[in-house]
This record gives C-alpha cells, sequence and structure tokens, in this order.
C-alpha cells in the first residue's frame, strides 16, 4: 500500500472567524470546480482544525463561503471517523434527541447542552467529485450536524433556547474575543 499523506500536513492553518463576523451568518455556495484549488482549501481546513484543537472545520470558519467541511470526530464508542465532504446534504436525521455538551471553533472556550438527533445521514463529494455519504450516531452524529448548520448560515448557539441561549451569548459578550459594536469581525 502507498503511504498516504495525513489530511492537513501540507495545509496551511488560517485566522478563524468568530461570533459575531458576517461570514458565519450567510448560506454557503455550492462547489461546481473539483480543482486543486479545493484541494488546497480542504487541505488548509484541516491545518486549521488541528490547530485550534478541534473536531470538525467548515469553510465560511475561515471567512470561506463554500459547502465543504472537514472532520476528525471520535464517536460514541471512541471510533474515529476522518474526512470530509463537499455540498453535503443532511438527508436523515432520526433517532432519540439527546441534549449534550457542545462548543464551536467560532464560539472559542463556551459550550451548552445542545438538542440534536442520536443518527445522521449525511451525502456529499470527495474534493475529487466521488459521491460519498457518511453515516453518524452520538458525538460524530452532533459533529455533522453541527458542520451542516454552519454552512447553511447557523451556529450552535442558535439551536440554544431560554436560559442556556442566555447564558451562552452572555458569555461570548464578555468573552476576550468578543467582537464589539462597530469592529469589523475577526
Amino acid at each position: 500500500m502507498p503511504p498516504r499523506t495525513i489530511p492537513g500536513s501540507s495545509g496551511r492553518p488560517r485566522p478563524l472567524r468568530l461570533l459575531g463576523d458576517p461570514a458565519l451568518t450567510g448560506p454557503c455556495q455550492e462547489i461546481t470546480a473539483f480543482d486543486g484549488e479545493l484541494a488546497r482549501l480542504v487541505e488548509d481546513m484541516y491545518a486549521t482544525m488541528y490547530a485550534a484543537d478541534g473536531v470538525g472545520l467548515a469553510a465560511n470558519q475561515i471567512g470561506v463561503p463554500l459547502r465543504v467541511f472537514v472532520y476528525d470526530c471520535p464517536d460514541d464508542e471512541d471510533r474515529r471517523h476522518l474526512g470530509h465532504l463537499v455540498n453535503p446534504r443532511l438527508v436523515e436525521v432520526d433517532g432519540p434527541v439527546v441534549r449534550g455538551p457542545e462548543g464551536c471553533l467560532s464560539v472559542p472556550g463556551i459550550e451548552a447542552g445542545t438538542p440534536r438527533h442520536d443518527h445522521t445521514v449525511v451525502t456529499g463529494f470527495t474534493v475529487t467529485g466521488e459521491p460519498r455519504t457518511v453515516t453518524g450516531t452520538g458525538f460524530f452524529a452532533r459533529c455533522l450536524q453541527h458542520e451542516c448548520d454552519h454552512l447553511d448560515g447557523g451556529l450552535y448557539v442558535d439551536r440554544l433556547t431560554g436560559l442556556r441561549r442566555r447564558r451562552a451569548l452572555r458569555a461570548a459578550a464578555k468573552a476576550p474575543w468578543a467582537v464589539t459594536a462597530g469592529a469589523p469581525g475577526r
């Protein structure tokens, strides 16, 4: 078997966009060119995710409004899931809704119990245009739903209600990374 490179090893970490940045609020565009530029973007996304100690990263989190995300995430049985999806579509969410701790690289240091389905199926393509279906359960299902939300312009805090939402947003407003009113997004 030929040696495989480690995802992200040829990429460069890019600055993360944080809560309050407009890049995180709009739906991302479909990718039409499966080329070297897309491959470089995916490598940079892996490098960024690993540098920030994340388990998933959507392109708009680094300011690129395209429908692609990467992941290196365990499931509840501690099995590792490593990959990426281009133009992903959430085609199935089922199973019990579980409220579990969720955080985000664009909302660093703040976690909240967020409701997510326990089973997810996402379809999309690889960086070379090959069709791909990814099925997740438990924590990995949470990750897949989280990244799909990003590509539609959503953050996990948008799924919170009541006291959980108020606490998360209050903590974000007091965080050292908080974007102040009138300041450009990061």
